[in-house]
């Protein structure tokens, strides 16, 4: 999997975390539970950003300035 790929999914997640806070201000009732998990998603999201920086960013293809 390329560098870049790995920064499409990180932002995947991003947008995933974004979603489930929109969600959790829509609905009361589980609004917790969904900041919860949103937060968590956002985390994942930022472990693969710093995978990036910090093991692969020798890598052929990566470009930090493109992303």
């Amino acid at each position: 999997m390329s560098v870049n790929a790995i920064l499409q999914e990180a932002t995947k997640l991003h947008n995933v975390s974004e979603s489930l806070d929109t969600l959790a201000e829509q609905h009361a009732p589980v609004s917790e539970a969904l900041t919860i998990l949103s937060g968590s998603v956002r985390n994942s999201a930022t472990l693969l950003e710093i995978l990036v920086t910090l093991r692969m960013r020798k890598a052929p293809g990566f470009d930090p300035a493109s992303n």
